[in-house]
């Protein structure tokens, strides 16, 4: 039983939750006052660095979840496990959890790869990736601001993937992807909040992404949203060390050898 039975069916949830929750979460940094003692960049930077204007950021987020909302819709009908009578019979708890773990690592990789490779494919990075990076100082409501193109390869795909690989039903796909949502708003908050849970439970955390967005940190720390374990592997894993400033608020300073 889950509170929105009888009301939505688990594959509207699936489609629409996390697109609200996403301006809901997005939104309540958005709304927090300055808080420049906890900031990774201070009001001045993000103003000074950023270059595309908050209009234009909302816009290309909006369009990326209309295309999302579509690709999740088509993947629900195709893939429905409803019996004759119309009862998805869902799993127990313990495989539900397996089947999210198996969906973030599935998610994991197919993000660090592809995300990697718009780098490393100046083409693709010159004409593509490079629009996610136009925020230089990430904010929430930004996290997805990304070219068309990316936003379809690298996270509708990668959440599609991810669902039909873990094997999971609707039902417990709404938790796995507001999960995800939540955890990539919080990478890109730009805040280091005492006693934030993304914080103590990932070392893929808001710091560990900052350093990707800065200049000399953007040949690494590729992974996301959740595990760091390809940037070990593979060698661009970059340390960092969490520096309070003088004036207030942190800096994510990179650990070069």
């Amino acid at each position: 039983m889950v509170f929105w039975e009888g009301y939505l069916s688990d594959e509207s949830m699936g489609t629409f939750a996390p697109i609200v929750l996403y301006w809901l979460y997005a939104g309540m940094y958005q709304l927090l006052p300055p808080l420049e003692q906890f900031r990774l960049h201070t009001r001045k930077e993000e103003e000074q660095k950023n270059l595309v204007k908050l209009s234009a950021v909302v816009k290309g987020v909006l369009l990326q979840q209309l295309v999302q909302a579509t690709v999740a819709q088509a993947l629900f009908t195709i893939t429905s496990k409803a019996s004759s009578s119309g009862v998805v019979m869902q799993p127990s708890i313990p495989v539900q959890l397996l089947q999210i773990l198996v969906a973030m690592l599935v998610m994991d990789t197919w993000q660090y790869f592809v995300h990697r490779y718009m780098h490393q494919n100046m083409f693709l990075y010159r004409h593509v990736h490079s629009q996610h990076h136009k925020l230089v100082v990430p904010y929430a409501i930004g996290a997805l601001y990304n070219h068309p193109l990316e936003g379809l390869l690298l996270d509708t795909f990668g959440g599609a993937l991810s669902f039909l690989i873990s094997g999971m039903t609707a039902r417990t796909a709404v938790i796995f992807f507001c999960f995800a949502v939540m955890k990539t708003v919080d990478d890109h908050c730009g805040l280091w909040l005492p006693g934030n849970i993304f914080h103590i439970f990932f070392q893929n955390n808001t710091a560990y992404h900052d350093i990707h967005h800065q200049l000399q940190g953007t040949k690494y720390n590729y992974s996301q949203p959740f595990f760091s374990i390809w940037d070990k592997l593979l060698g661009t894993y970059l340390p960092y060390s969490l520096i309070k400033r003088e004036a207030g608020g942190f800096e994510a300073r990179p650990i070069k050898d």
